[in-house]
């Protein structure tokens, strides 16, 4: 039958990925989450026992169903080949599809009314077949798809559904014929079927291989193929006066939309149970190649990372324009264990942890329930913690208030908000004029009226994406090279999604206001200013505490009581830089007998190199 984005044409590409991973001919279920058509569910039955499929339409699921366990169908309770029956008989019904949607008694010119009449007849029969229990299931599956077969044949359309042609032509004017779907000849040993949107199932499907072919564009399968639901449903829907379109609002796909693509397809890879996940996406589509790659990389290994440009024939009509400028892209990934994905905060945040995070987990103590990230900063840490407790703390109001955003936020509706604000003040990178009235707009506002996501939005357009504000808390970054890309916007909804996902606590202030959150389960990090180095957020000149011999001192005091109670904690800091040493730290860490962990060299956002040590109180 014509589909839209059928993939009858790259099974081969996708199988050579495949085989070339040495997944082929395994013992590995196969999870077909788009099945559409069902070419590909069809082509892989004979390479997996196991088949899966899934899509958000009705239709879709019953002929991929059909097509894969046609060779189970002998009809030997109705004891005759019901094709030949209905292609040697001339009876007719005059039911929905005959008063809908062909001119007897309508407008609407999908179908002549002889071949509508036919149809309504193929499909009364068919439901009664199925109602005296004279077809099992997977016979019942089989002729719904012969009967889609048979009807894409003579319909009065351009190739799907949304609207009919205003002349016939000629092959809708051809009497039908009920015609059997093609399928390999291959038994399909275990068929699972389901028919949801893959984002609201993904968790709970077992899977070896999973195989995505979403929607790119705008789109929607549901009206471009109304006319097929309605036929296989066969519930009469209420239709609009003029296309005929069912209401398409359950089957509505949010993959048709700019950037929710991204967001759900973040979602998959972090809940699915698949070990391995291919791609198929069209250079066209909402989501650009560096997201796909960014996203597919955080959740899986990214030496297992494919991505192979195929040639396609993208379906077109009169409109289409430059049609050699479109190309499938397949990508491949093996996915990681799920506690080794880590999340990186969306704030390009000076000293950030980002880098050392798998360092701070493999040392962190044995047991603990709470833990506490004394100088959050751009939450890098503990965004990737297990624990019961997670208390999140910072100085900075604005920092505090930035990270909770985007928590409370609706992601898509955060997304929304950082277009409307770049497309008002028409930001971009370089672009001083533009951001220097973001910035001013800001500003304008009261410090406790300021909106977190306006503070965001402006960040993303200065310099080095830093957070930086004068002695009067007015944002005072210059204008940046840097801009809202696709890299951040990946960082932006993984994090998004997992601290929505969990429970944390945001508390701005000094760390050792914290005490009386602090007992025997907790486990305290620390990741003060550097007294080597010094950074813009800690000077002193921003109207926030900077940092000192005596804050040093404090902070050593404050450890010292947490070892005494026998409260573990950590400390990020330096040792040496460029040459000088901090010999009251090192004294110190002598005086206690605590424990240094060196992790080397470490390059910070500007490019600088630090050697950064972790100082913790317990064995490693």
């Amino acid at each position: 039958m014509r589909y839209l984005g059928n993939k009858e044409s790259i099974v081969s590409e996708i199988y050579s990925l495949l085989s070339d991973k040495g997944l082929i001919n395994k013992e590995l279920s196969f999870f077909d989450a788009f099945c559409g058509s069902g070419s590909v569910a069809d082509y892989f039955k004979e390479y997996y026992n196991n088949i899966i499929i899934n899509d958000n339409l009705t239709w879709s699921v019953v002929y991929t169903g059909g097509r894969l366990r046609s060779q189970h169908c002998s009809f030997s309770r109705l004891g005759f080949d019901p094709i030949e029956y209905f292609n040697n008989t001339n009876d007719v019904a005059h039911g929905f599809i005959y008063k809908n949607y062909s001119p007897a008694e309508s407008s609407r010119m999908y179908f002549t009314p002889e071949n509508a009449e036919r149809i309504d007849f193929f499909r009364s029969k068919i439901e009664e077949w199925k109602n005296s229990s004279l077809i099992t299931d997977d016979e019942y599956n089989y002729l719904l798809a012969c009967l889609i077969e048979s009807v894409s044949d003579v319909s009065n359309t351009a190739g799907v559904y949304g609207a009919f042609l205003k002349k016939w032509d000629a092959r809708a004017l051809k009497p039908i014929v009920f015609d059997r779907v093609d399928s390999k000849t291959n038994k399909c040993h275990k068929l699972s079927t389901f028919n949801s949107k893959i984002e609201e199932i993904i968790d709970t499907i077992d899977c070896d291989i999973l195989y995505l072919d979403p929607p790119y564009t705008q789109n929607q399968y549901g009206t471009q193929y109304h006319l097929l639901e309605t036929l296989v449903l066969d519930d009469n829907p209420s239709i609009s006066t003029v296309t005929g379109s069912r209401s398409t609002a359950p089957m509505r796909s949010d993959w048709s939309k700019e950037y929710k693509a991204n967001i759900l397809f973040d979602r998959i890879l972090a809940k699915t149970k698949a070990r391995y996940v291919i791609l198929s996406y069209n250079n066209d589509g909402f989501m650009s190649k560096e997201y796909i790659e960014a996203a597919m990389k955080r959740y899986g290994k990214s030496e297992t990372y494919v991505c192979k440009k195929i040639s396609y024939k993208k379906y077109q009509n009169w409109k289409s324009n430059n049609p050699n400028a479109h190309f499938e892209y397949l990508f491949f990934v093996e996915l990681k264990d799920k506690s080794d994905v880590l999340y990186e905060s969306p704030l390009n945040y000076i000293g950030s942890k980002s880098k050392i995070v798998s360092d701070i987990r493999s040392h962190a103590p044995a047991r603990y329930k709470k833990f506490i990230d004394a100088f959050g900063g751009g939450f890098n840490v503990g965004i990737n913690i297990s624990a019961d407790s997670i208390i999140y703390n910072d100085i900075n109001h604005f920092v505090t208030e930035l990270v909770e955003s985007f928590k409370t936020n609706d992601t898509y509706q955060y997304l929304l908000y950082i277009k409307r604000i770049t497309n008002k003040f028409g930001l971009e990178k370089a672009n001083a004029e533009a951001y220097q009235a973001a910035r001013a707009y800001y500003n304008s506002f009261p410090e406790d009226k300021r909106d977190p996501r306006l503070l965001y939005t402006i960040i993303l357009y200065g310099y080095q994406q830093q957070i930086r504000f004068n002695g009067s808390h007015e944002f005072n970054n210059p204008v940046g090279m840097r801009w809202f890309n696709d890299k951040v916007l990946e960082k932006m909804i993984s994090f998004s999604r997992a601290i929505k996902e969990n429970e944390y606590i945001f508390k701005t202030g000094q760390y050792f206001d914290l005490l009386p959150q602090i007992d025997n389960n907790t486990f305290v990090y620390l990741d003060p200013p550097y007294k080597l180095t010094t950074g813009s957020y800690n000077d002193g000149k921003r109207g926030f505490n900077g940092w000192n011999d005596k804050l040093e001192r404090d902070m050593f005091e404050f450890l010292n009581k947490l070892n005494e109670d026998n409260i573990p904690f950590m400390l990020s800091y330096v040792i040496e830089h460029k040459g000088k040493v901090n010999d009251n730290l090192v004294s110190w860490i002598n005086r206690n007998h605590y424990n240094i962990i060196e992790l080397g060299d470490i390059i910070g956002i500007s490019g600088s190199r630090r050697k950064e040590v972790l100082i913790v109180n317990y064995e490693v």
